[in-house]
């Protein structure tokens, strides 16, 4: 069964302005997302806007408050071994918020924008 479904759409160029600041970086990002990111290069600014789409659209899909998701370390987009993007929920208030689910993310980009799609399933 579906519980939620949430999109989000992101400009890069407002991610690109952002992770100006350290700050941004260090406290919306976990050190995962920060090190995959930067080895984007010329790039990462898409990965960094697709990982800040990805929050949104969890929020959306899970009804979770968006401040609890941005800041505290509590969430981070991943790759699993076969490039796939996967949700992490680093905090245990958050999984057991929705406790049994499966949580499937898309991730996309091009031009200015990043959009991500999540949908999250009672298991």
């Amino acid at each position: 069964m579906i519980l939620g479904i949430g999109v989000d759409l992101c400009s890069i160029s407002r991610i690109e302005k952002a992770i100006e600041s350290e700050h941004f970086v260090t406290r919306i990002f976990s050190p995962e997302e920060i090190e995959y990111s930067n080895k984007k290069g010329k790039r990462r600014c898409e990965s960094f806007a697709a990982s800040f789409a990805a929050r949104e659209a969890f929020c959306k899909a899970s009804g979770i408050s968006l401040d609890y998701v941005m800041f505290g370390g509590n969430f981070s987009l991943s790759r699993n071994s076969e490039g796939k993007p996967e949700i992490i929920l680093l905090s245990k208030e958050i999984k057991n918020k929705i406790p049994n689910t499966k949580i499937f993310v898309s991730i996309t980009h091009e031009n200015d924008y990043a959009c991500a799609m999540v949908v999250i399933e009672k298991i």
